[in-house]
């Protein structure tokens, strides 16, 4: 009986997780719930790894099903509930119909360059760097395509639409604010868009089979997996269609093998076998036959390769975490500031353990209503490269929102329970300079940044015939209101400096002046 349902049972599957994580990361109009976010990534596998690891909660349930899903099925996750790997199936098979009569064929693996990333990668995570995890991880790499890359496009379809229906009164759709992203974040994400495009055009999954880290330790578990696609070799006649239609290149026609462990479990070879020779069954483990004398020499150069790569990721770490990322520079008269920190979001509990924890995968990007989270390039040196950090240009963080702590699917940004909780979070302190500031320049009021502070930590105090700001550190909840609303250019006479640590910030004491303003305003 041929198991032509496994292939359609894929789809399903396939097409439902896909769905869901073009909504999630496409959403602009803050239509899927929190909790769906959260509970989506959490069945993906590298946040399931390190939420389990870093939130210190104990072992994901979704990790343990991944897990056992994999030790019962094989690389199922690959193609089932990847959304990088679907996605990748989708430029695959428009790929093929572009290219006519081009096919896939068997090609030998990428064994030491995959064992090698990985190595790195976990070498890399044990000292506390998350950089190759972050820019290889699938999931994480998903989220930025989509988020940066085809969400503009998608509002600015959704602007230029709204704009016709309402000259025909039909306010159904309105504009939205196009996402501002770094253009350097925008070419990285599009450099790795062409990268794995190409290689799904040209190669299938080969992103997954040799480079991947999630799909290379997926692909050693799988090993020992009970049911594998096998081939009947009494039935074969070794027509070539399973080969062609394999987009993981891992079935060998002339030896009549499947390398199991980059098989992706698409079934596809299933449902093209004309001799109903490939099964997916029961199985056991199949030992290839090695040749000692090419295996040595193998051996010896992926040890080599394997010493040079830890030097330069050691290297790397070293670095990295020593490289700052903003230029102190005078322009135009004004003085620049050295920010010491950027901020990292509320309940992210430090520098530290937010660039220890995060993997990119702009989930807060995308949720953040005022678009305050933004993707770094060096902000957060070399080793934060692609985490997001608080841009108060961009936005500010509005004083009772917790939406980045709901949705945070690593432990990066753990859950704030209240907002009561939230106005307590110091995440860094306005720090005011006086050079700057069109009230010293110009002599003139402004007051944009007091006007704008949701504490009154930023506050209006005589200085000759005009009012200055001035900063109450303790009261500061680093939330950048004044430093997105202060008028200066290019440096602003106040800015947030953020705090390593976070703190916990005093509440604001109500005054008498601030008791009765209700008064003056009856209506």
């Amino acid at each position: 009986m041929k198991q032509h349902w496994l292939k359609t049972v894929r789809q399903v599957i396939a097409l439902f997780f896909i769905i869901s994580a073009s909504a999630i990361f496409l959403d602009y109009r803050e239509l899927v719930p929190s909790s769906w976010m959260k509970l989506f990534a959490s069945f993906q596998f590298t946040p399931s790894v390190l939420n389990s690891i870093k939130a210190a909660t104990g072992i994901s349930m979704f990790l343990i099903v991944l897990l056992i899903l994999t030790v019962l099925f094989g690389r199922m996750y690959c193609s089932f509930i990847c959304p990088l790997g679907i996605f990748q199936d989708f430029i695959i098979r428009i790929s093929r119909k572009i290219q006519g009569k081009y096919k896939l064929r068997y090609k030998k693996p990428w064994t030491y360059i995959r064992y090698s990333i990985i190595s790195i990668t976990v070498l890399l995570a044990v000292f506390g760097n998350l950089l190759v995890l972050s820019l290889l991880d699938p999931y994480s790499n998903f989220g930025r395509i989509f988020s940066y890359l085809l969400q503009p496009v998608v509002v600015w379809a959704n602007n230029g639409l709204a704009y016709i229906l309402n000259h025909f009164n039909n306010y159904t759709l309105y504009a939205v604010k196009v996402p501002a992203i770094h253009w350097q974040v925008i070419s990285l994400v599009l450099v790795f868009l062409i990268a794995i495009g190409w290689m799904a055009a040209r190669r299938g999954r080969l992103f997954c089979n040799g480079i991947c880290p999630v799909g290379t330790l997926l692909g050693i578990i799988s090993k020992i997996s009970i049911f594998k696609v096998a081939i009947n070799k009494s039935q074969c006649t070794q027509c070539g269609k399973c080969v062609k239609a394999c987009k993981s290149e891992c079935i060998d026609i002339k030896s009549i093998s499947i390398d199991t462990d980059r098989c992706v479990d698409c079934f596809n070879c299933i449902d093209v076998c004309p001799e109903d020779a490939m099964k997916y069954k029961f199985s056991y483990i199949q030992q290839k036959p090695t040749n000692k004398k090419e295996d040595s020499t193998t051996d010896q150069s992926k040890r080599s390769f394997l010493i040079r790569s830890i030097t330069g990721a050691a290297a790397l770490t070293f670095v990295g975490r020593r490289v700052k990322a903003e230029t102190v520079k005078s322009l135009k008269g004004l003085t620049a500031f050295d920010r010491t920190h950027h901020a990292t979001p509320p309940g992210s509990l430090s520098i530290e353990h937010f660039k220890d924890t995060c993997t990119a995968c702009s989930l807060c990007v995308t949720a953040c209503p005022t678009n305050v989270i933004q993707p770094s390039f060096l902000e957060n040196g070399w080793d934060g490269m692609m985490q997001p950090y608080m841009d108060f240009r961009s936005g500010l963080c509005n004083y009772d929102c917790v939406k980045c702590s709901e949705v945070c699917p690593n432990g990066a940004i753990l859950p704030i329970q209240s907002i009561e909780e939230k106005h307590k979070v110091q995440i860094g302190v306005a720090k005011f300079i006086k050079e700057n500031c069109i009230v010293e320049t110009e002599g003139t009021d402004c007051g944009a940044c007091s006007e704008h502070c949701p504490t009154k930590a930023v506050n209006m105090v005589p200085y000759g015939d005009v009012l200055l700001p001035k900063v109450t550190e303790e009261i500061c909840v680093g939330c950048g209101a004044c430093e997105h609303a202060c008028p200066v250019d290019p440096y602003r006479a106040i800015y947030v400096d953020g705090n390593a640590v976070h703190q916990e910030a005093e509440q604001p004491k109500e005054t008498e002046e601030q008791v009765a303003q209700p008064d003056d305003f009856p209506f």
